[in-house]
């Protein structure tokens, strides 16, 4: 896989990736999916039924970010699935004693996993319907299928070692000109 992307809602949505132009399924077991999410502080362990309804999210993120990036009318299908996920996790902050100074937690009634896919949705309608929206990329690399919120002016792929690649693609074009 590849280095952070950003929010969290990108992270997640580039669980299907590509490795030399194969598109690949990141959250492939129960034990994937647990580990992404502990790797994200969303700790929940999910079994086989609990991955469709992550997937589900996964691709109708995907398919928002595309309209985004695209400049596209946002799919209402995929609007639904995040907002109902989003909807599924109830939380409250709260003041919490930390090592001599307070700081706020997240408290929640809802299920871990029903947590979890909040939590990722939440962060989906956060960045799709706030003021990153116009910098949602989708990365041109080639083989890449990632997405990206761009952060500096110059950058125009999701990770550096996109960037590397296209660069070689683009060298070798010229060089086969010649």
């Amino acid at each position: 896989m590849k280095e952070a992307a950003g929010p969290l809602a990108i992270e997640f949505a580039n669980t299907r990736y590509a490795v030399r132009g194969r598109e690949r399924e990141g959250l492939e077991t129960p034990h994937a999916l647990s580990t992404w999410l502990r790797e994200h502080s969303l700790p929940a362990d999910a079994g086989e039924s609990d991955l469709p309804a992550f997937i589900g999210l996964r691709d109708a993120i995907r398919a928002l970010l595309h309209a985004t990036a695209e400049g596209e009318p946002l799919p209402t299908g995929a609007v639904d699935v995040v907002n109902d996920a989003s909807a599924r996790a109830a939380r409250a902050p709260l003041l919490a004693d930390s090592d001599g100074g307070w700081g706020v937690i997240e408290l929640s009634a809802a299920d871990p996993l029903d947590q979890a896919r909040g939590t990722v949705a939440r962060g989906a309608v956060l960045l799709i319907g706030g003021d990153q929206r116009q910098d949602v990329r989708a990365c041109h690399a080639p083989g890449c299928v990632q997405y990206f919120v761009k952060d500096h002016p110059r950058r125009e792929w999701c990770s550096t070692s996109c960037g590397n690649r296209a660069r070689v693609a683009r060298h070798y074009s010229k060089q086969r000109e010649r």
